[in-house]
C-alpha cells in the first residue's frame, strides 16, 4: 500500500471512504447469501427409485411400474419402494418397455 497523507482531514476522507466501501461490500455479501441460500432451496428433490404410472380416471389404478425418473411414466407417477415394485411385477402389472425395471429389479 503506498504511503497515507500525513493530515487529519485527509485520513478521515480516506477513513469515511473505506467505511462506505465496506458497507457497500458488505450489502453485497448478504445479497451474494441469500441468493446461495435461495437457489439451495430451489432444487429439486432427487426422483424417486421407482414410481407406478397410474391409468387415466377418478378410478385410476396402476398401469406401469418405473424405474424413477423414466420420461415416459408421465404426470400420473406415483413413487414406490422397491419392494412394492418387485411385488407389483411379480403380481403382472407391466413394465416399462423404456427402463426395464423389471431387468433392474433382476426380474426376468
Amino acid at each position: 500500500m503506498s504511503e497515507l497523507p500525513p493530515d487529519l482531514p485527509r485520513l478521515r476522507t480516506l477513513e469515511t471512504w473505506l467505511q462506505l466501501t465496506l458497507d457497500r461490500i458488505r450489502q453485497a455479501i448478504t445479497v451474494a447469501e441469500q441468493r446461495e441460500a435461495q437457489q439451495q432451496r430451489a432444487v429439486p428433490p432427487p426422483p424417486p427409485d421407482w414410481v407406478v404410472q397410474l391409468s387415466i380416471g377418478a378410478d385410476a389404478h396402476p398401469v406401469t411400474v418405473h424405474v424413477g425418473g423414466c420420461g415416459t411414466a408421465g404426470q400420473r407417477a406415483r413413487p414406490i419402494s422397491r419392494e412394492q415394485a418387485i411385488r407389483a411385477l411379480t403380481d403382472g402389472l407391466e413394465p416399462c418397455g423404456l427402463c426395464r425395471p423389471d431387468t433392474e429389479l433382476g426380474i426376468l
